[in-house]
């Protein structure tokens, strides 16, 4: 079997976890497996770094920027060789370019467009371990570029797509994917299957299990992809290409959920929502006096798309006027460059666009399969939040998510109320 195993900043941080995570590589190698291991900077680097670029050009080239990035993956890389031949496994670190890792040309937020596989080839028929550094590339100019935050899960997704891998394992500081962030509600629990459609929802939505372009990847070559635990030897949940059915690992304890590894995984078809998110790296926007709508539309987000700026929950409105008012949500974190790209758009075509912005929100949405035909999950969820004395700025629907803005101080009551609602209210009833 071919294996791409892909660790996170935190299960390398320090000496201790980077030899524990050799061990975990070097068991997998002795089983007679071939083992390709794609990491990413050990523990806050990348913070650190950018926090010293802060300090010497608050306004440095984004070109110079990646330069300085991709040295927190190329350590790690090279520690984990020299932590592997020190428990006599044979193995070999590559950076993006000895990868043959290509990518577009966009500083900051590149995509993986090609992968030269000879040279990983050759070291795995020599029965070497091969590490890869994650969240880089080269663009065609043969600078260096990096795939943006969290971007070292689609590294490794893209790695067992085209080294055709049995699996991709993706290793992080919790064991799985659970039904809500542990960490807000206890009585999260543990999904042992989900789809990638669900997962791609979950990821895009502040999940911070999988980079949702991870799980993009993932579904469209086939790759599975296991979610497992760095620090504990347990069963994690498989992101997988099924028919919608949820698997959770669960026990009825007292009338509470309490997540359990020693139960049977049971199988609750009936479970409508995989799982509740909340999202605070939200802004809103609201654009208004828009007259000429599709074509206003097009430049508008033309104009977005060029700067790489996503827009996300999208809602149109007519006002009275017989103008046209547009709400939409981008990252908190490109507030200003996106009000800064619509003032020069509203400025440029004369078109007097009043232009708020929101940025004490956050967004917290309930994901499953099949969301707009069971119209009882909208209700009990706006239920939930009307009984817990929160009110809602925005609200949008798909197939496979209902997602409303919330203030951000009542996030937490928010997404306890939520999954509360419906998921434990759900999971007792069965």
């Amino acid at each position: 079997m071919l294996i791409v195993k892909k660790f996170g900043g935190t299960s390398v941080a320090d000496k201790e976890r980077m030899l524990h995570v050799a061990g975990i590589c070097a068991e997998e190698y002795k089983k007679g497996n071939d083992v390709v291991v794609v990491l990413s900077a050990m523990g806050k680097q990348t913070d650190v770094l950018l926090t010293q670029a802060e300090e010497i050009n608050p306004n440095a080239p984004k070109r110079e920027i990646d330069m300085l990035l991709t040295t927190g993956e190329q350590i790690s890389v090279a520690l984990m060789a020299m932590a592997l031949e020190s428990m006599g496994v044979p193995a070999i670190s590559f950076h993006a370019f000895q990868a043959g890792i290509y990518t577009s040309k966009v500083y900051g937020n590149a995509r993986i467009q090609r992968i030269d596989t000879a040279r990983m080839e050759e070291a795995i028929s020599e029965r070497k371990v091969v590490i890869v550094a994650g969240f880089q590339g080269i663009n065609e100019a043969g600078d260096y570029t990096t795939l943006g935050r969290g971007g070292s899960d689609t590294t490794a997704v893209a790695l067992a797509a085209v080294l055709k891998a049995d699996v991709c394992e993706i290793y992080t500081d919790v064991d799985g994917v659970y039904t809500a962030d542990p960490r807000m509600v206890p009585s999260a629990v543990k999904l042992k299957e989900i789809s990638y459609e669900e997962m791609l929802e979950l990821a895009s939505l502040g999940a911070g299990v999988l980079h949702n372009r991870s799980v993009e990847m993932a579904k469209r070559f086939g790759v599975e992809l296991v979610v497992k635990s760095s620090f504990e030897n347990l069963e994690g949940t498989r992101v997988c290409d099924n028919t919608g059915k949820k698997t959770a690992l669960f026990q009825l304890e007292d009338g509470a959920i309490r997540a359990t590894q020693s139960l049977e995984a049971t199988t609750m078809e009936e479970m409508l929502v995989s799982g509740v998110t909340a999202d605070k790296n939200t802004a809103r926007i609201q654009l208004t006096g828009i007259k000429e709508t599709t074509k206003e539309i097009y430049h508008i987000f033309q104009k977005l798309s060029e700067q790489h700026i996503g827009a996300d929950s999208v809602l149109m409105s007519p006002s009275r006027d017989s103008t046209t008012d547009i709400s939409f949500t981008v990252p908190r974190d490109r507030l200003s460059e996106t009000v800064e790209v619509l003032n020069r758009y509203s400025k440029e075509s004369f078109s007097p666009i009043e232009i708020i912005a929101e940025d004490n929100i956050a967004k917290v949405s309930a994901v499953g399969a099949g969301m707009m035909s069971n119209t009882s999950i909208a209700v009990n969820m706006f239920e939930a939040l009307h009984e817990a004395g929160i009110d809602t700025h925005m609200i949008y629907a798909s197939e496979l998510r209902i997602t409303v803005l919330v203030d951000e101080k009542d996030t937490l009551k928010a997404v306890r109320a939520v999954h509360e609602r419906l998921i434990e209210k759900r999971m007792k009833q069965l």
